[in-house]
């Protein structure tokens, strides 16, 4: 019995911190499209909170204590993926540009300014220039590791902030007046601005709302790998796979953290294929493995698109002369 808590501990443990990544994010795209704003700019939100949280780390990991390390990584994410949002705001609420073009722009754009700042550090201090970012001393901050038998479990604290963050999520969205007027702007704005409801400031923010909730995703994944991070990979899609999760949801947060751990299983695998004797046995290509959830996701969106429902007036800029 123990050996196979051992063989599958680690399967649980990748699934847990992946779902938690696809949850925070996919969470953010939902207050965003309650809102009525599509975005589609989650993948370079995720790149630019998982910046502001790396360097947190790396210029205060050996001058602060952990804990106080954590809660201020934890603020730089969720600021710097904010900041990064309002872009979208600007964009799309008070000028009406196209959501989409806009949302691929800022995914374009995140990567690559992520990257050139991370070069620009370590050329300053190293002089050789590379978009690595270390931070092996901050992330023990993050994670507290256990054995179970003779295998090493690592539970990331992150898994903790992003069940607090679905609880606020919910209670937000369907127990305050804020969360209802919101999700009135992104069903039938012109009715919520008839009874007094200022759309553009419920846009603005579910936009901010999901930059913060895209920022911490963002450090929550980097805290998934290894102790540095190249910002040059990107996510490798995360976020789009977090808009999956999100339609797969029904843009409702109990049904989001379900289908969350559904894509984080399918992910997971590719990250413990080796290590269990089933998988190994299938004699499966790797790669495989690391396509397996946007496969998955592109069958599950193929049988269940039909019974989306989506904010009816998502995508649609706000025009106060419309009725």
């Amino acid at each position: 019995m123990l050996a196979i808590i051992e063989e599958y501990s680690l399967l649980v443990q990748y699934t847990l911190i992946f779902a938690s990544v696809l949850m925070l994010v996919a969470l953010g795209g939902c207050f965003s499209e309650h809102s009525g704003v599509i975005n589609l700019g989650l993948e370079g939100i995720m790149v630019m909170g998982a910046l502001g949280g790396a360097l947190c780390m790396y210029f205060l990991q050996d001058k602060v204590p952990s804990f106080p390390m954590l809660i201020l990584t934890v603020i730089a994410a969720a600021a710097s993926g904010a900041l990064y949002s309002a872009l979208l705001g600007v964009a799309c609420i008070n000028f009406k540009a196209d959501q989409t073009i806009v949302g691929t722009a800022l995914n374009l754009l995140g990567t690559a300014v992520a990257a050139v700042v991370v070069q620009a550090i370590k050329l300053a201090e190293t002089g050789s220039p590379s978009d690595e970012l270390l931070y092996r001393t901050g992330r023990a901050a993050f994670t507290n590791s256990f054995k179970i038998g003779n295998t090493v479990v690592e539970f990331n604290w992150f898994i903790v902030i992003a069940i607090i963050m679905l609880v606020i999520a919910y209670i937000v969205l369907y127990k305050t007046k804020f969360g209802l007027r919101l999700m009135a702007c992104g069903e039938h704005p012109q009715a919520a601005a008839s009874v007094g409801v200022s759309v553009y400031k419920m846009r603005w923010s579910g936009v901010l709302i999901s930059g913060v909730y895209g920022g911490l995703g963002g450090i929550c994944y980097v805290m998934a790998g290894g102790g540095s991070w190249h910002f040059s990979y990107g996510v490798a899609g995360f976020g789009f796979l977090s808009l999956a999760v999100m339609i797969f949801g029904q843009w409702k947060p109990a049904r989001i953290a379900l289908a969350a751990l559904l894509f984080g299983f399918f992910r997971a695998l590719s990250n413990v294929n080796g290590s269990i004797t089933l998988l190994k046995d299938l004699n499966i290509p790797g790669t495989v493995y690391n396509m397996l959830p946007y496969i998955v996701s592109l069958i599950v969106l193929a049988f269940t698109s039909k019974k989306s429902r989506a904010p009816k007036a998502e995508g649609i800029p706000y025009d106060k002369g419309m009725r």
